[in-house]
């Protein structure tokens, strides 16, 4: 009986450990974790352009793990994480809005507005920030709407 009891809880404690480990659903990072092909978030911010980050400063958030450029970047993020990161866990805004989908984006392609950023695809002749831009207030709307359905899901 005892037996069981320790071996049940050596399996829980491993599942639980397992579940950890694996990146958040809502985030969009490669198949080993990393958060939009490496780009630092908190440069969005601090210099208003996308800047890839380093691996020798990472750090792993909610599961993702985040390159930042600078070790005081870095630092900010680990102080204030929710302030830097984007909207949508970083997929395309338009799209999140536009078809309540979870789309890559291309780093390069952004906007920060009122405080927030938000990323989007720009690929083969469809830079989706333009779109969006023409349709702001509607977008954002409903991709705040469809984005809390995904959040609610993981």
């Amino acid at each position: 009986m005892i037996r069981s009891s320790v071996l049940l809880t050596l399996l829980f404690s491993a599942t639980l450990l397992m579940a950890q480990a694996k990146p958040a659903p809502y985030f969009n990072v490669d198949a080993k974790g990393l958060w939009v092909e490496g780009y630092d978030p908190v440069a969005y911010f601090a210099e208003g352009k996308a800047r890839k980050g380093l691996p020798r400063y990472s750090h792993v958030h909610q599961g993702a793990t985040f390159h930042f450029s600078t070790q005081a970047y870095l630092d900010l993020f680990k102080r204030m994480p929710e302030r830097y990161l984007p909207q949508y866990g970083g997929y395309c805004a338009y799209a999140m809005g536009a078809t309540n989908e979870k789309v890559e984006v291309d780093p390069e392609t952004f906007k920060v507005k009122d405080g927030k950023l938000f990323l989007f695809y720009n690929a083969f002749f469809n830079n989706t920030l333009t779109t969006w831009n023409k349709d702001e207030v509607r977008l954002h709307r409903a991709a705040d709407a469809n984005w809390k359905a995904f959040v609610h899901a993981r």
